[in-house]
């Protein structure tokens, strides 16, 4: 016989039988009805090609979340007008370059003591017919999107190595594309770096597990880090959200992962597109 123990209080309640201790509506936070609060414990976090774009949304939303950010970009005025605006710690890098970029996050380990949190978001595309494409250009897309994946995360990994004690969960977080799995013509390079950001991903999961630390995926799709007015009424309709993207949508998926909550999401890729990639698609 099933125990019917909510099914007989709320009938006592009913009844008059038992009576309310109080009248407070509380949500699990104890925020008024419709807020949401997140303790976000303090990270010190590394972000690549943060001046700008997405990558400026995560620097500016993990500043705002109470984190110590440091970011490095080639890009010198953008670099030094987000680190006004945000209070973060600016490192004028060329990632392909990867000396400099190593030696950028070794600087900030000694200044702060370590390293809580890579974000790998740099990158570039630079669609070309396969014909026209030289083995430079498509060198040089890998060596700015995928290679400073490899080189961050095995610097985070030494530094977690050289600790005594592991205390607190790190993360990676990677920034692929829906390139990764659906293609148009022309984006050998793009695509074959994005396609394997998300499998180092996976890879850096397995092997970097024991030094406790997530390493995880987003793949955003079209978003829009231009003028508003330049998105046409069919490019929202076209997104079963019915809006194109903006860098906030990926900076909030990256705070989330900084959480402690998200500790148990390990190696996956996590797709923000509006639903587009799901989206079956007929020929006019």
């Amino acid at each position: 016989m099933a125990d019917d123990y909510l099914g007989k209080k709320m009938e006592d309640y009913l009844k008059g039988n038992i009576k309310r201790t109080g009248t407070r509506r509380l949500t699990p936070a104890g925020n008024k009805p419709g807020t949401l609060s997140v303790k976000f414990p303090p990270r010190r976090v590394f972000v690549t090609g943060g001046a700008s774009g997405i990558g400026r949304a995560i620097v500016k939303a993990l500043t705002d979340a109470g984190c110590r950010v440091a970011f490095c970009d080639n890009d010198l005025p953008a670099g030094r007008d987000t680190s006004q605006a945000t209070a973060s710690q600016f490192h004028p890098v060329d990632v392909t370059d990867a000396e400099a970029l190593d030696n950028a996050m070794q600087r900030v380990i000694s200044s702060w003591g370590g390293i809580d949190v890579v974000v790998n978001n740099v990158g570039i595309s630079g669609f070309k017919p396969i014909t026209e494409c030289s083995v430079q250009d498509f060198d040089r897309i890998i060596s700015t999107n995928l290679r400073p994946v490899f080189i961050t995360a095995k610097r985070l990994a030494a530094h977690r190595s050289s600790l005594q004690e592991l205390t607190e969960t790190a993360r990676i977080i990677n920034i692929s594309s829906t390139r990764a799995r659906m293609s148009e013509p022309e984006s050998e390079a793009y695509a074959a770096s994005k396609g394997g950001i998300e499998s180092l991903t996976h890879s850096l999961m397995a092997s970097l597990a024991h030094l406790r630390v997530t390493v995880n995926c987003i793949a955003p799709g079209w978003i829009n880090c231009g003028p508003e007015d330049e998105i046409r009424p069919t490019d929202r309709t076209f997104h079963p959200s019915g809006r194109v993207g903006v860098p906030a949508d990926i900076a909030a998926a990256v705070l989330f992962l900084c959480s402690p909550e998200a500790d148990f999401i390990n190696g996956q890729t996590i797709t923000i597109d509006g639903g587009v990639t799901h989206k079956m698609i007929y020929p006019e």
